[in-house]
């Protein structure tokens, strides 16, 4: 059982990402760029999105082929470091 010490995931899988924040319309395309760098397969057209009830905040859901724990952690740090992102899950 090597490597499950720090992760429970094996690896390659599929990795739901959701990310939130205000609906001002540069949140899909910024999110869009900082998961594809980490993860250069993602299918942007797979991303979905929900707006709150009040239509202030968003939604986004990015499922990623997820190849390591090192690769989750550094697009986890970049995502929830930018401004724009309110809360990643």
């Amino acid at each position: 059982m090597a490597g499950t010490v720090d992760t429970l995931l094996e690896f390659p899988c599929d990795f739901p990402l959701k990310v939130m924040g205000l609906a001002d319309g540069a949140l899909a395309q910024i999110v869009f760029g900082i998961v594809q760098r980490h993860a250069p397969d993602f299918d942007g057209a797979s991303m979905e999105m929900r707006a709150s009830s009040s239509g202030k905040y968003v939604s986004l859901t990015c499922t990623i082929n997820a190849t390591s724990r090192a690769q989750l952690d550094a697009l986890y740090r970049e995502i929830s470091g930018h401004p724009a992102v309110k809360v990643v899950l």
